[in-house]
């Protein structure tokens, strides 16, 4: 009789190999997932952001909803939220239930009435909710349980929007702290159809992340680069005598571009403004009103500019390189205040970084070059001999 081989054939290793390749991708959809106490629902769906899942039934009859929501906060100690917004399809409006960790290791359950961005503290909803309980599973997710009477005018549709979210922590007034407003957590609303149990994204989010992308690269352009640009060209391509009057013509094509685009964009992010009620943040508002302002005046100078000669031109030049100067501080801090918002992928804020380091290696360069022709004029000068006329005045 043949000994039998102690290795695995290549069939079992291939099985085994496939097992590992699906059990994760397995693991992580609503279908895989149970609930302690026997709770199971008609229907669950694998929200389309933040890697949320929801388990619901309904029953028409008495307008009951049943639902388990499962999602992980963005940070330890952080909350989760799934809300039903009766009249719009975002978070400002929404009746929340909310779940987080409280100070003793338990899951605390609480309801919000989000009226708005400002204030964001614990409230009874405008519609009865009753069975609720909050979990911890071990994967480290947290789980929402509830019952809810859906509202007459909801229930007739057989529609609601609904709303979820995660969020960084909690404060010990209930208050939540604000989450991120990346493209995953605009984009995380739907419209659950009660009746088939199918959700449909809603394309509000996306709509408003374009707008953000456009206000955040005019702005990025505008006061980031193009500004920074001009001010290279005037600070050290004038001091070569051949490229005059070029440069200046070249620094002024350039700031009153950069002025025009990041008029532009001031302009989208005053329309996002009126666009997020509650929503404010008030350092990137006041640092792009005070680039605005500045940047008028700049521009100003421009058509108040004295000759070289004039007694007035000193205080120009005081007026005009401070003010210069300004602008190109407030306008780079104010593009990574924009991009902490935004909170891009990584690539977009390593190449802006890679652009002003770029732009600081040039000027360094060129800083060191245009001293020696300076100082090497000024030598030129100094022994340059003086003719009696000279002399004699």
């Amino acid at each position: 009789m043949a000994p039998l081989s102690s290795a695995p054939s290549p069939a079992v290793i291939l099985l085994c190999f496939w097992a590992v390749l699906i059990y994760p991708a397995a693991s992580l959809t609503c279908s895989s997932q149970k609930f302690s106490g026997n709770q199971v629902y008609s229907n669950c769906l694998d929200l389309p952001s933040l890697s949320s899942y929801l388990h619901f039934s309904y029953d028409s009859a008495n307008t009951t909803l049943s639902i388990g929501f499962v999602a992980t906060p963005s940070k330890s100690g952080g909350w989760i939220s799934w809300a039903i917004n009766p009249k719009d399809t975002g978070m400002a409006g929404s009746q929340s239930l909310v779940a987080y960790e409280n100070s003793t290791g338990g899951v605390q359950f609480r309801t919000y009435d989000v009226a708005s961005y400002s204030s964001i503290v614990p409230k009874d909803l405008s519609f009865e909710v009753w069975d609720t309980s909050a979990v911890r599973r071990s994967d480290g997710s947290l789980a929402i349980f509830a019952k809810i009477k859906v509202p007459a005018s909801l229930a007739a549709s057989g529609k609601i929007n609904q709303v979820w979210q995660v969020g960084p922590s909690v404060g010990t007034d209930g208050s939540l702290a604000k989450h991120d407003f990346a493209a995953a957590n605009l984009q995380a609303k739907a419209t659950l159809d009660l009746k088939s149990g199918q959700s449909t994204a809603g394309s509000g989010g996306n709509d408003k992340l374009k707008k953000k992308n456009i206000h955040g690269i005019l702005n990025a352009v505008s006061w980031g680069i193009l500004f920074p640009l001009g001010a290279i060209i005037a600070r050290y391509v004038k001091t070569f005598e051949s490229a005059d009057p070029a440069w200046f013509y070249l620094h002024a094509s350039c700031q009153v571009s950069a002025y025009a685009i990041g008029v532009a964009g001031w302009g989208t992010g005053l329309k996002l403004g009126s666009e997020s009620s509650g929503i404010t943040y008030s350092t990137h508002r006041n640092i792009g009103i005070a680039l605005f302002v500045l940047a008028t005046v700049q521009i100003f100078a421009l058509f108040i500019r004295p000759k070289k000669d004039h007694k007035y031109r000193f205080y120009w030049n005081i007026y005009h390189h401070s003010f210069g100067y300004a602008i190109l501080v407030l306008g780079i801090f104010n593009v990574f205040k924009g991009l902490d918002m935004l909170s891009p992928e990584h690539k977009w804020r390593t190449a802006y970084m890679i652009v002003i380091i770029a732009l600081g290696g040039i000027s360094l360069l060129l800083e060191a070059i245009t001293w020696a022709v300076v100082l090497k004029r000024k030598s030129s000068k100094s022994t340059k001999p003086y003719d009696g006329y000279n002399n004699g005045n």
